[in-house]
């Protein structure tokens, strides 16, 4: 079998293109859970927190050089001019997207679930017809035997 075949034959299998259409529509939730913890989220935990704003929390391990234009407390201007800085609120930014996708995602997987037990007031579907014959056989030799 040539590998163009067998590689045709891997790409079109259902689990593939499932996996595919997760991981396009991942990145799309996953800019949703951006905007939300940037966006809404983190203003509200800076006022809480008396007026911090995470995304300017750094420390600067490098020097700033003399052609430096830019606002030597900004944490993007420093980045962009090559500085070394220790991003630890952007980090704490990450982690909190992190933990709202993974909370989110833990839900769906739980509604799913949900979603896939059976029934359990249903009755259980009658045996086929010839089992049951067979069962009418095997009654009627044990009640003969005794």
């Amino acid at each position: 079998m040539s590998i163009v075949k067998e590689f045709k034959e891997f790409a079109v299998k259902g689990n593939v293109m499932d996996l595919a259409v997760g991981v396009i529509i991942g990145g799309a939730f996953s800019t949703i859970v951006n905007s939300i913890v940037k966006d809404l989220i983190m203003p509200v935990v800076g006022v809480v927190l008396g007026g911090l704003d995470f995304s300017n929390m750094f420390i600067r391990l490098g020097q700033i050089p003399a052609t430096f234009k830019g606002n030597p407390d900004s944490y993007k201007d420093l980045q962009t001019a090559g500085v070394a800085v220790f991003g630890y609120g952007s980090f704490i930014t990450v982690l909190i997207n992190f933990i709202i996708l993974a909370f989110i995602i833990f839900l769906m997987v739980k509604f799913i679930n949900n979603l896939r037990k059976p029934v359990a007031d249903a009755p259980p579907p009658a045996p086929p017809e010839d089992v049951v014959l067979l069962r009418e056989i095997r009654d009627t030799l044990k009640s003969q035997q005794r």
